[in-house]
Order: structure tokens, then sequence, then C-alpha cells
């Protein structure tokens, strides 16, 4: 087995695991070969470790992890997903969770016990040192997606009035110090953070130079309560390495690096494409039920939407019996009504996001897309006029359909515009709600708009 994925290899083109290596896995797991298992996973990064767990099916889960014992590295389990992570805390022993705690960061061990019951974190929390209970139940009591849950509590601080060579030396004979970090922090004796040093700038200036000669400013400074959103904002704003994170008497208490930041992103961009879908924070390991759940809610509020639209065409069943070619041809306005919608709604949840998108700007960018509405609707009411005559033999159908057509891509650009903004002026995640809108929109007007212009000038 070895052997084939040595002639394989681990990954595809794409940078993913292929599924010949994760059979060959789940073989090995179906013969509890602890040691053909190490061997097959002694070359994997823990992100790729974390995906192969995801791969495999949930009963062989936990089989993995307890065959690997000692040797199974803990940094795996804050990389998984969290509909993973949570089956997992469920099922693995109190005794093991408690060991992955004492060995991880305290933001990572934060992600592993915060869902889990109180009873649980309790018993967990009493297993590890006193420092580290302490750090993780100040933790817990910071609001979730939070700067507090982000940060790391180990950090470097120093005082103003020390030397480099005195700094240099407590870096490397203090032992409780994080393993990696690329800033110093500067702190009064107050434990007030007032600026700091990047280890390279340390390095490069002579021992007895003092420290607040080469220290820098803060750019920015967060608050424990701040939220993750914002953080990821001005990380990418300000291109920040890492940032302090004070309490509420502006006390030091912890670190945010670009690592985690990256994380934070990565799921900001992703739950707003999947909310634009209306399926919430899904993952793709979720189980049946869960996805089930969660997407009919939104497929119910379709449903009543759609009805709505339906209502509006039979509003007009008597022109659409006199003439079949309504029938066949309303389907067309909608579709590219709701198009274009998507297309401007998309472009501005995303930029309201980036924080691209505001008062500042709200006037010009809402008379851009009505413009682009405009234009695109003549463009292709020209072009679906010329079809409908074409097709039917009747210019007054084509000059009704080009009507429309202007008519609804107009109303598609504003709604993709409109509807957005006022969602965001309400505190209402426009990702969330805009995309039943928008398409309720452009149903309603689109049938509205065609079915009237025909009933008033054919028939």
């Amino acid at each position: 087995m070895p052997e084939l994925v040595d002639e394989l290899g681990i990954h595809d083109d794409d940078g993913a695991l292929r599924a010949e290596y994760v059979r060959a896995v789940a073989d090995t797991l179906q013969q509890d070969d602890a040691r053909q298992l190490r061997k097959l996973i002694k070359e994997l990064h823990v992100a790729d470790i974390a995906d192969l767990i995801e791969f495999l099916p949930s009963e062989d889960r936990i089989r993995f992890i307890e065959l690997q014992g000692r040797t199974f590295d803990f940094e795996v389990l804050p990389e998984l997903d969290e509909s993973v992570r949570d089956g997992l805390m469920d099922a693995l022993p109190n005794q093991f969770i408690s060991s992955a705690v004492r060995k991880l960061d305290t933001d990572d061990a934060l992600y592993l016990i915060e869902d889990m019951d109180e009873e649980d974190q309790q018993e967990i929390l009493a297993k590890v040192s006193r420092e580290d209970r302490t750090a993780l139940t100040r933790g817990l009591e910071y609001p979730e997606y939070s700067a507090g849950r982000l940060m790391q509590t180990s950090f470097v601080a120093v005082p103003s009035f020390w030397s480099v060579g005195q700094t240099i030396d407590y870096m490397r004979n203090e032992e409780d110090l994080p393993e990696d970090f690329i800033e110093i922090y500067i702190v009064d004796p107050a434990y007030h953070t007032v600026g700091f040093v990047p280890v390279s700038l340390v390095l490069r200036h002579p021992r007895p130079q003092q420290i607040s000669e080469i220290m820098r400013e803060h750019d920015v400074v967060f608050t424990v309560t701040d939220e993750q959103d914002d953080v990821a904002y001005k990380f990418e704003q300000y291109h920040l390495g890492s940032a302090a994170v004070v309490d509420e008497n502006q006390r030091l208490v912890g670190s945010i690096t670009i690592d985690d930041i990256v994380d934070v992103i990565q799921e900001e961009a992703s739950e707003d494409i999947l909310r634009l879908g209306g399926v919430g924070d899904e993952e793709i390991t979720d189980t049946i039920w869960s996805t089930t759940q969660s997407r009919f809610g939104w497929l119910v509020l379709n449903l009543a939407t759609a009805v709505l639209a339906s209502w509006v065409i039979s509003l007009f069943d008597a022109s659409i019996e006199q003439m079949v070619a309504l029938a066949i041809l309303m389907p067309i306005v909608a579709s590219m009504g709701g198009n274009a919608g998507t297309q401007t709604m998309t472009v501005a949840v995303r930029a309201i996001a980036q924080r691209n998108l505001g008062p500042v700007n709200a006037v010009r960018v809402v008379v851009r897309e009505s413009t682009v509405g405009v234009l695109n609707g003549v463009a292709f009411a020209i072009i679906m006029g010329l079809f409908a005559w074409w097709w039917f033999g009747s210019d007054q159908l084509g000059l009704v359909i080009g009507a429309a057509m202007i008519i609804n891509m107009f109303a598609a650009a504003l709604a993709g515009i409109l509807i957005p903004l006022a969602l965001e002026r309400f505190e209402i995640d426009p990702a969330v709600a805009s995309g039943v809108f928008v398409t309720t929109v452009t149903d309603v007007v689109g049938f509205f708009a065609f079915l009237g212009l025909a009933a008033w000038w054919l028939l």
C-alpha cells in the first residue's frame, strides 16, 4: 500500500489529497494497522491531516486519532471544520482534550472547547495549569467572534527603559515565551502598551541602545470586544503583521497575528458566498439533517415570493389565453432581470463587506448601476424585440417585450444596489436577505411590466 502511494503521490495537480491515498488510509484503519498509518501520514502537514480526517467517514475519524496514540499532533484539531470539530469533541474523552488544550495556543484551545457543555469545559479546565485555566476562562467570557477569542495570551512585552541587550537576553533566556513572534510590545508600569519594536529592528541595533529610542507607535490597537470582521478589515487595510489587544482598562492582554486573520478573512468571504445562496453557515461536512434544516427556511421564503409572482401572472390570465406568445416570452423578461439584479447585488454586498460602499459614495454608485441597467436594458430590448418580431411576426409584440426589458433591467439594477444598502442601514446582514428580495422585485416587475404592457397595447 505505501508503494501505491509512493507511485501515485499524495496530492493531485490541484494540491488536494488523491482519492487513492484517502482510500489507502481508510483501508489501513479497517486493518487497525497503527504502524502502517504512521508511515502513510508522516509527510503530511497538519492542515492536510485535517483535510484527511474530514474526508474519512465519521465512524473512522476517532479510530484515526486513536491509532496514532502519543504521536498524534494536536495542532491538527484547530484546522478542522466546525461541524467535524464538534463531533470529535463529543466523542473524544475529556482527558485527551485537556492534553490538547495544554499543548495549543490560547486561541486554538478556545476554538476546541468554546461550544462544549459547561460541565465538560470545567472538567477539562481543571486538568490544565492555573495560568492556562485563567487565560481560557477569561477568553470564554469574551463575545464569540471577537478579538478576545482570536488573540493569543502569550506574547513578548518589555519596559521602555530596557536596553536592546537586555531585551535580547530576555528573549534568549525566558522559557515562558511564545515559539513564534514578530513584534515586541513596549509597556509602562501599569502594563499599558506604548509602542512596539519588530524583532528584526532589535537585532540590527547595538546592545547598549535603549529600546524606547527604536520604538514605533502602534498603527492599530484592538480591544477584546472588537468584532472579528472589524479586526480582519484593519489587518487588510493597514497591512498589519500582528497587533496588540487590550482589555477594558487598556492593559495589554494579548496579541493577534496574521495567520489567525487569514482564517477569518477566508471564513467571512465563504460566509458571504454561502449566504448569498441562502445556505447560511453550512459546511460540506455537515450532516444530512442539519443541512436540510438550514436550507428549508430559505426555500420556504422563496416559495412565498414565487407565489407572489404567480399571483401577478394570474391577474393577466385572460390576456395570456388570447395570446400564447406571452406565456412563451414572459420567463425571458423575468430571467434577464433576475440575472442582472444578481450581478449588481453581488458587487454591492461584496463592496459593503469590504467597506468600499457606504453613505460617502452611495449616490454615485446608485447612479452608476442605474445607468448600467438602462444601457443593458436598451441593448437587450433591441435584441429581444427583433427576435420576437422574427419568431411571432409581430412588430408590436417586439416593442412590448423591448419596453418591458428596459423597465425590468432598470428595476433590477436599482434593487440590486438599494436593497443591500437598506439592509445594511437597518443592521441586517445584506448577504443573508438580499437575494430573496432582489429576485422578488425582478420577477414581479418583469411579469407586471410585460403582461401589463401587452394587455394595454396588444389586446
